[in-house]
């Protein structure tokens, strides 16, 4: 079986990719943010943050190398253990499982993801100018 050829990598789909990812990446952070001093009755239960992994994307026909969000991996953090016995959810000793979520360090991977993000598009917003004045310079 032979595999379809594709076109080659570009600057635009380079791009589009490193966007992408960062979404991916943005998009992660916000839901820990979201879950954080979630609670459940067990520690299995509780939410653990999640992390885009990145993975190297090469195009030989080009000899760009770009980045794709290849998944999201689950944290091995455990959970915090609290006495609540007043709490809904606790377990039969009185105990709640909140979720491991460092609300600064993911405040700081929202901001990271977003500014490359904006790098990208100052990125495309030259190269747009840069073909523009190309096309000038021809007429």
């Amino acid at each position: 079986m032979t595999m379809p050829q594709r076109e080659p990598m570009t600057l635009f789909s380079l791009t589009t990719r490193a966007m992408s990812a960062q979404m991916v990446r943005m998009n992660a952070a916000t839901s820990n943010l979201a879950n954080a001093g979630s609670v459940s009755s067990t520690a299995e239960g509780a939410y653990r943050p999640i992390r885009a992994v990145f993975a190297v994307a090469l195009d030989r026909a080009s000899g760009l190398a770009g980045v794709t969000a290849s998944g999201l991996v689950r944290a091995e953090t455990a959970p915090t253990k609290r006495y609540d016995p007043s709490h809904p959810l606790a377990d039969p000793q009185g105990n709640v499982f909140e979720a491991p979520v460092d609300e600064t360090a993911e405040m700081v991977e929202i901001l990271d993801s977003a500014r490359q993000y904006q790098n990208i598009v100052q990125a495309l917003q030259t190269a747009k100018q840069l073909m523009l004045e190309t096309l000038r310079s021809q007429s």
